[in-house]
């Protein structure tokens, strides 16, 4: 364990992005198992089977954005607000609310829209964001604020990664999500 952590220590962007595309493919293998939550068009017979195709873009949407963006985010954060007091863990997390969350929830969903070549990208984007971020502020808002005030500098995203296990299986659930069953019902 010293070993892999000196490892870590010596190369923390490969580690992290390597980090973050494995735990956004177990994300959504653990969403489809546990949750059922099947696409609708999937090919495979087997109800209960594993879209590894599904996978893979999910896989590749954490590889190609969100393991580099919270790389790089989080080291700017700390270079902007230094320390770990009450005040720069408060400006942390309300600025990461404010730019962060809503940026990593559109490329997750944009992000899949464009890999399953659909027509219109931003379709489940507008469907299914600010119930994401809604969501997202009450849980990160309190996982920032553990990550920002315990957690060393060095170590950040790996902790970012694991406690974000939990909120791309949230994702990966509400990407599953029929558009009928999110939209609020408007009457003129």
């Amino acid at each position: 364990m010293n070993r892999a952590w000196a490892v870590f220590k010596a190369h923390p962007y490969i580690g992290n992005v390597l980090g973050y595309t494995a735990l956004f493919a177990s994300a959504d293998i653990i969403q489809q198992s546990v949750l059922r939550g099947k696409p609708a068009a999937s090919s495979s017979e087997e109800p209960a089977g594993i879209d590894w195709c599904q996978t893979a873009r999910v896989a590749t949407v954490g590889f190609c954005f969100h393991a580099n963006f919270n790389y790089h985010w989080l080291r700017g954060l700390e270079r902007m607000l230094p320390g770990s007091g009450v005040k720069a863990v408060t400006g942390k997390v309300v600025v990461d609310q404010l730019v962060a969350a809503p940026l990593t929830i559109s490329a997750f969903y944009i992000g899949l829209s464009l890999l399953e070549n659909k027509e219109d990208p931003f379709e489940d984007w507008r469907q299914k964001f600010w119930t994401s971020y809604k969501t997202g502020v009450v849980f990160w808002s309190t996982m920032q604020a553990v990550n920002f005030t315990f957690v060393p500098p060095v170590a950040r995203t790996a902790f970012l990664g694991g406690i974000a296990l939990a909120f791309t299986i949230y994702l990966c659930h509400m990407k599953q999500q029929h558009k009928h069953t999110l939209r609020p019902s408007t009457k003129v």
